[in-house]
C-alpha cells in the first residue's frame, strides 16, 4: 500500500484503552476472567437483555463452543448460508457435521428464509443465520421453521452488535449467538469474540466448556472445594488485557456508532444518484431492521466492472475490497457435494460486490477523497 493510501479499515483508540490496560497490569491478573472481563460480561449482558455472555478469544471459538453445546456429531447437518466467512461452517465441520448451503436474498445478502424448509432433513441439527453487514435476517420466519421442528438456531452476529430486528437486539433471538471483536468490527480488541447464551439450559455447561472442560469457575466462586475435569472443552478465555481494551471501546459505543452512521449516510447521499444512473446497487436495510452501520458496499453490474473499480480506486489511493467467495464452490465445499449453480445469487453477488472504507476514525476529508475517486469512475 502506497504512502497516503486510505485503508479499507483502521483500528482506533476511543479513550481509556491504554489506561485500562495499565490498570489491568497493576491489578496483577492478566489471564482470563479478571476484573475487566467481568465488566465486559456485565455490559454485554445488559446489551443483550440479560442473557449470559462469555468472552472468547474469537468469534470462531464462540461458534466452536456453540457446536459443542449442541453436541453436534458426525452425520449431523447444519443449515448455513454459502455467503459467509469460513468460521461459520468450520465450527460445525470440526465436530463431523455436513454443511447444507442455502442461497442468499438478492436485497440484504442474508440467508434466503424461503429456501430453508427444502434443505431440512431428519439429520438437521442447527440453523445458523448470518446477519450480513449487521442487517437482520428474516428471523420470524427462520425461528418459526426451527421451532416447529425443535431445531436450535445459532445467530452468527459477527457483524451485528448494536443492530436490532423488530425492536429486539440481534444476538438475542436464537438459543445461542456469537459476536466478533476483530479489528475490523465496530468495537474491537484486535482479536476476540463472545458467546451469548439466551437459552438458560446451556449456561452451566458453557462455563465448563470454556474453562478447558473443568468446573474451575465454580471453585473460584467457592461453590466446590476443588475443581476437576468435568466435560470436553478447550481454552477459550481471552486475556484480561484484551478485555480491558474492549471495555474502553464498548464504553464509547454511542460516539463510535454516531460517527459510523454519519459516514454510511454520507456514502448513500452522495453516491446515490451516480449509482442509480449506472445500475449499481446500494445497501438495503428493511424498515424493521435497525442496522449498526458496520460496512458499506456497492453491487456492480459485473465482475469486470467491479474489478475495474477496485483498480481505479487503487490508482487514486483508496483501498476498496470485495468480500466472501462462495463457500459451496470452495475446495472444501465441493468435497461436501456442492456444485456450481447451487447458490446462484451468492455466486453473482460474490463476483460483483465491493466494500468502501468505513471505520470510526475515517475523517471527513478522507471520505471526500474516497467519494471523489468513486464518482470519477465510469
Amino acid at each position: 500500500m502506497t504512502v497516503g493510501t486510505i485503508p479499507f479499515n483502521r483500528p482506533s483508540l476511543r479513550g481509556n484503552e491504554l489506561s485500562y490496560i495499565q490498570d489491568a497490569v497493576a491489578r496483577g491478573h492478566l489471564s482470563g476472567d479478571g476484573y475487566y472481563t467481568k465488566r465486559c460480561h456485565t455490559l454485554l449482558g445488559e446489551l443483550h437483555g440479560g442473557s449470559r455472555v462469555f468472552l472468547t478469544t474469537s468469534c470462531t471459538h464462540a461458534l466452536e463452543m456453540a457446536a459443542l453445546l449442541l453436541e453436534v456429531k458426525p452425520g449431523d447437518e447444519v443449515i448455513v448460508p454459502s455467503f459467509t466467512f469460513v468460521s461459520t461452517v468450520n465450527a460445525f465441520v470440526l465436530r463431523g457435521a455436513r454443511p447444507v448451503f442455502v442461497d442468499i436474498r438478492p436485497d440484504t445478502f442474508n440467508m434466503d428464509e424461503s429456501q430453508v424448509v427444502s434443505r431440512l432433513t431428519p439429520r438437521t441439527r442447527a440453523i445458523v443465520p448470518v446477519h450480513y453487514a449487521g442487517v437482520a435476517c428474516e428471523m420470524d420466519s427462520i425461528l418459526e421453521i426451527a421451532g416447529s421442528r425443535e431445531i436450535p438456531v445459532v445467530e452468527d452476529n459477527a457483524h451485528g452488535l448494536f443492530g436490532a430486528y423488530r425492536g429486539k437486539p440481534l444476538g438475542t433471538l436464537g438459543a445461542l449467538s456469537t459476536l466478533s471483536f476483530h479489528e475490523t468490527k465496530n468495537v474491537s480488541c484486535g482479536e476476540g469474540g463472545a458467546l451469548v447464551v439466551n437459552d438458560p439450559r446451556y449456561v452451566e455447561r458453557a462455563e465448563i466448556l470454556r474453562e478447558k472442560g473443568t468446573d474451575r469457575s465454580r471453585f473460584f466462586r467457592g461453590e466446590v472445594d476443588r475443581y476437576t475435569w468435568a466435560d470436553i472443552g478447550s481454552s477459550y478465555l481471552p486475556s484480561d488485557l484484551l478485555a480491558a481494551f474492549l471495555l474502553a471501546q464498548l464504553e464509547e459505543r454511542e460516539s463510535s456508532q454516531a460517527r459510523r452512521r454519519e459516514i454510511w449516510t454520507r456514502y448513500v447521499r452522495e453516491l446515490g444518484p451516480w449509482a442509480n444512473s449506472r445500475g449499481i446497487g446500494l445497501p438495503v436495510a428493511p424498515a424493521d431492521c435497525s442496522q449498526p452501520w458496520h460496512l458499506f458496499h456497492l453491487l456492480f453490474p459485473s465482475l469486470e466492472v467491479r474489478q475495474a473499480a477496485i483498480a481505479h480506486l487503487k490508482e487514486r489511493g483508496v483501498h476498496a475490497v470485495f468480500h466472501y467467495l462462495p463457500l459451496h464452490l470452495s475446495p472444501m465445499g465441493l468435497r461436501f457435494g456442492s456444485r456450481p449453480g447451487d447458490c446462484p445469487v451468492t455466486e453473482s453477488v460474490s463476483d460483483r460486490i465491493l466494500r468502501l472504507p468505513l471505520y470510526t476514525d475515517l475523517s471527513v476529508d478522507d471520505q471526500s477523497r474516497v467519494l471523489d475517486a468513486m464518482l470519477a469512475f465510469g
